[in-house]
């Protein structure tokens, strides 16, 4: 709907006569008089956006509130109250509409363990997502997914590795969750005192990883430990981050829907973290609430347990029974009042109501979309991904004047591994081979056959692929899984378990091709894995010469992969989730406790350890000093250490800081990574690293869910993977240890 006065187009009308170099633009010196004949002060831009927000509610009709309050929000012509669809995706990209930059999966920018970067992606992702709404204004084209309200980032803990939506979150740790988080939420939001670049969501509030497959029945049973311990933690970072909305999951959390969960939506998340944005459903999640939790026996019924608990907005078809709700007493009215307030203020924030004068996004050119920056960007974070799990012998780098280089494997030129589940498009993919062929000389021979399928045995028995490694000076396998064998229920067309992996090794027909690669081939064997998930393959460990776990790298992912099999750029990617040995150290998928859970509950070696990834130089860490020996609660402590690249290359060290109570009188993790600084170093350079350890550092959970600081001996260990035996057998370097006591008072 566009108000007829020719300053006031609905939502807003992009200035494209501001320097399309700008990302910002320029605010006017002068504020846009406000017409003569407005009605409402719902349109005076000078008042706070609650007042407005006041006003326009009090000019609406029952029937007009409640059609606001699901995603697809409708039009008031009468009010000039415009179209809104609220769902939006922007995972890691602008996703599922048009051409947008392509960055990796989730869970490579987890790998990155970099808080910077990012915040940079995120950046680049709202300032493409402005444009394209701009463009969606002019077209008038309403239709889901745009807006400019994402329902990301996915701050789930990936508990256990067999969920196959694992890889839309950060990893397994609720600090490290937290930080890349955070940072991409203020990516997305920006930093404007008034208006709101793009909303962000923290989703799936909350106990939500698996298994897909009963995702809209499950019950989630945690332990006030593990709730306050590993599911929560990362949700209050983002809601201490002032992340705009927070998704409510499918699942029942003990005993309750998370959609009408008093305890969830009302004592903690508005309660005890006063989150004052708003709470969305997951899409067609109230459904569930009578079809399938049968907690009411109505959608009437769940409408009300909805809203009445705060959920503000519905994705699906439940809140128009709203009216029957309000009319049948179970809702007040003034709860779809106040549900609707906050989505009002939300709309105002972005401009939905002012001229584009006011609002320096507005100015977002669309050339920003898919720029050479852009793609450059992606090329550094896919970079950034990249874990070096193996190089035995300095496989690694290889030369790109080798003569003949092999590169075969199902995944080589699978554009489907670049871009992971909730991906937007590129017309410049670059699959591996593509990246590979790219670096190698005029003159060299480099050959490419598939040589084994993705998901089952060959049909022809003939093998023409494996014999070519025997000759080549080098091999390069690109093996692994794809988005069709892991995800969201839906979309995993080759997994028997709606997405889930319920087996964790690399397929057998893989591994055994891999086999044949290495028989009586004395040159190397490179394995690249791709997948959004731990593979558990100790067979690949033992047989390839180096193993790189490039994850669902984007859309420059070939180039990024190229890059560091070339030594163009060193890998510094670490593992934001433990790699198991096998399914058979993992307890019962569908059981919530944390017990022998992720690198902090778990109690067998893995095959590769949370926070683990070789480079190509070594770091040393030495010489920790303390501040203090003993402290009285209250008081914090200095720890510095001495780190020196003791390599010939620049490179940049995930430097990381666990936490152990030694002495806790209940069951505690055997380590925390309670701090981490990404720290650059060139080749022989020193620095000093500093962190301060503060109390809320040193706090632990205990049974009940309290945050308490026990008396007794903690122990620092900071190093470049999470501390234990197999870090250092891999190839890590030694971290560096020290104590303190926290005394009685």
């Amino acid at each position: 709907m566009i108000r007829k006065n020719n300053y006031l187009l609905l939502p807003v009308l992009v200035v494209f006569f501001v320097s399309c170099n700008s990302h910002q633009g320029n605010q006017t010196s002068k504020p846009p008089k406000l017409p003569d004949e407005k009605q409402g002060t719902y349109w005076d831009y000078n008042l706070p956006e609650g007042k407005r927000a006041d006003d326009l509610l009090s000019r609406m009709t029952l029937e007009e509130k409640v059609s606001q309050l699901t995603n697809h929000s409708q039009a008031i012509p009468r009010l000039e109250v415009p179209r809104y669809n609220w769902w939006g995706e922007a995972l890691h990209g602008v996703a599922r509409l048009s051409k947008a930059t392509v960055f990796p999966q989730a869970i490579g920018l987890g790998a990155t363990f970099d808080t910077s970067l990012i915040h940079r992606v995120a950046t680049a992702i709202s300032d493409e997502a402005r444009a394209i709404y701009h463009q969606t204004l002019e077209k008038e084209n309403y239709g889901r997914y745009r807006s400019l309200t994402f329902w990301s980032p996915n701050v789930n803990i990936f508990r256990d590795p067999r969920w196959g939506r694992g890889q839309e979150t950060y990893g397994e740790d609720p600090f490290l969750s937290g930080l890349i988080g955070s940072s991409f939420v203020k990516g997305i939001q920006g930093d404007h005192p008034r208006y709101l670049k793009a909303g962000a969501c923290a989703k799936h509030y909350v106990v939500h990883s698996g298994p897909e497959a009963m995702r809209h029945e499950f019950n989630a049973l945690t332990s006030p430990k593990d709730l306050y311990e590993t599911y929560l933690p990362a949700f209050k970072k983002l809601v201490d981050t002032d992340v705009l909305g927070v998704m409510c999951a499918y699942n029942e959390t003990n005993g309750r829907p998370c959609c009408g969960s008093k305890p969830l939506l009302v004592d903690i998340l508005r309660g005890d973290w006063d989150f004052d944005g708003y709470i969305v459903s997951d899409c067609w999640a109230l459904r569930d609430i009578h079809e399938n939790h049968h907690y009411t026996q109505t959608p009437v019924q769940s409408a009300a347990v909805a809203i009445n608990n705060t959920v503000n907005l519905n994705c699906g078809d439940t809140y128009p029974y709203l009216l029957e709700a309000v009319k049948n007493k179970l809702v007040p009215e003034a709860k779809v009042d106040s549900a609707l307030k906050t989505l009002l203020k939300i709309r105002f924030r972005l401009g939905h109501f002012d001229p584009p004068e006011m609002n320096p996004y507005a100015s977002i050119s669309p050339d920003v979309i898919h720029s050479e920056e852009h793609q450059q960007l992606a090329r550094e974070a896919a970079q950034k991904s990249l874990v070096l799990l193996k190089n035995k012998d300095q496989t690694l780098p290889l030369k790109n004047d080798q003569h003949f280089i092999y590169v075969t494997g199902p995944n080589a030129t699978d554009q489907q591994v670049l871009l992971g589940n909730y991906h937007g498009l590129s017309d410049n993919l670059v699959t591996i081979l593509e990246g590979i062929v790219g670096k190698t000389l005029p003159g060299n021979t480099v050959r490419y056959r598939q040589g084994v399928l993705l998901d089952r045995e060959n049909v022809n028995p003939l093998d023409w692929a494996s014999g070519l490694a025997s000759d080549a000076d080098a091999t390069i396998a690109v093996m692994g899984i794809t988005p069709l064998l892991e995800g969201e229920e839906g979309e995993s067309l080759a997994s028997p378990h709606r997405g889930d992996r319920l087996q964790l090794g690399l397929p057998n027909h893989q591994v055994e091709y891999l086999r044949k690669l290495k028989q009586d081939n004395p040159n190397p064997v490179v394995v690249v894995l791709t997948g959004g998930s731990p593979i558990a393959a100790p067979e690949v460990q033992e047989i390839a010469d180096a193993v790189l776990f490039a994850w669902y790298p984007g859309e420059q992912g070939g180039h990024a992969v190229a890059d560091v099999l070339f030594g163009d750029a060193n890998p510094t990617g670490k593992l934001p989730i433990t790699f198991p040995a096998s399914v058979n150290q993992l307890p019962p998928y569908d059981d919530y406790s944390m017990k022998g859970r992720t690198y902090k509950y778990m109690e067998q070696e893995p095959l590769y350890p949370f926070g683990f990834g070789l480079t190509y130089t070594q770091c040393e860490y030495t010489g920790l000093e303390l501040s203090k020996k003993e402290i009285t609660e209250g008081e914090s402590l200095e720890a510095t250490l001495t780190l020196t690249n003791k390599g010939n290359r620049v490179t940049e060290e995930a430097v990381q800081l666990y936490l152990s109570d030694v002495e806790a009188s209940f069951r505690v993790p055997q380590y925390s990574l309670k701090g981490l600084q990404r720290v650059p170093l060139n080749p022989g350079e020193t620095k000093q690293v500093h962190f301060t350890i503060d109390q809320q550092m040193m706090e632990v959970i205990d049974m009940a869910g309290n945050a308490v600081i026990e008396p007794g001996e903690y122990r620092i260990t900071i190093g470049a993977a999470s501390p234990g035996q197999r870090s250092l057998e891999l190839g890590a370097p030694e971290p560096v240890v020290g104590t303190f006591n926290i005394k009685n008072e």
